[in-house]
């Protein structure tokens, strides 16, 4: 059994990586000019982490973010503040290429994917447990910005099966739902839709607070190996499959 100090040098700070998937530390500047439509989003780099290159190109015609991973992981991300009423549908495009046939989000040493879609939830931060509060002031000190109460993770998986609902062994307020699955490449765009309350409720057994955060990422840093994916638009959708602000749009 680990001591208690060696915890906090290494299962807390790995757990505050973890958390920090929600706020910044430092932005890392895009290697393309960015649209005007991506004036609110930028890039968020992890503490002591090699960066994911973020570019905006085009793809069979589609405008897109590329991220590009070389043993690396950080997120690209915008705050917003959609009200749970103002949110049921997402809507996403992404087309997924290189990534490690062996890397799956269900083993914590292989924690890597070539894409991901973060939701960031407001809540009752006085209902945390003393290790998620630990885990929060820790990343707030880091960041000068505390995590979401809550995030909820689309993710695709090289084996873990699609539906597949995972709580992060780094921090339980990350849980992860696979929509995508195989150890190919996906050399083609994807479309995909998922009702966001629904889904907040399957992994976390309560209605989804605000919206506050919205972020892409691409990771291959626990795997040593690279990956690649491209996202298209993100569509926040109401109950009348209308897109709300915050929704990004190419």
């Amino acid at each position: 059994m680990k001591s208690s100090s060696n915890w906090l040098k290494g299962g807390l700070i790995a757990a505050v990586c973890g958390v920090l998937t929600g706020c910044a530390s430092g932005p890392a500047a895009l290697s393309e000019p960015m649209p005007a439509n991506l004036a609110d989003w930028s890039a968020r780099e992890l503490p002591g982490k090699r960066a994911t290159n973020y570019s905006f190109v085009h793809r069979e015609g589609q405008a897109c973010v590329l991220a590009r991973s070389e043993q690396s992981v950080s997120l690209w991300r915008r705050a917003l503040h959609v009200a749970p009423g103002q949110l049921d549908t997402l809507q996403f495009d992404w087309w997924i290429s290189d990534h490690e046939p062996t890397a799956t989000v269900a083993d914590a040493q292989t924690d890597d994917a070539p894409a991901r879609l973060l939701l960031g939830f407001d809540g009752d931060t006085g209902r945390l447990s003393m290790r998620n509060r630990m885990q929060f002031e820790l990343a707030e000190t880091l960041t000068g910005e505390a995590p979401p109460f809550a995030t909820l993770m689309y993710v695709w998986d090289a084996s873990a099966a699609p539906g597949t609902v995972i709580i992060s062994t780094r921090s339980d307020r990350i849980r992860k739902i696979v929509v995508g699955s195989g150890k190919k490449s996906a050399r083609s765009w994807q479309r995909l839709r998922r009702n966001v309350q629904a889904d907040y409720q399957l992994a976390f057994g309560e209605p989804a607070g605000n919206l506050v955060t919205l972020a892409m990422m691409t990771d291959s840093d626990n795997t040593g190996s690279r990956a690649e994916a491209c996202y298209g638009s993100i569509l926040l959708l109401n109950e009348q499959q209308q897109a709300q602000s915050g929704s990004l749009q190419f």
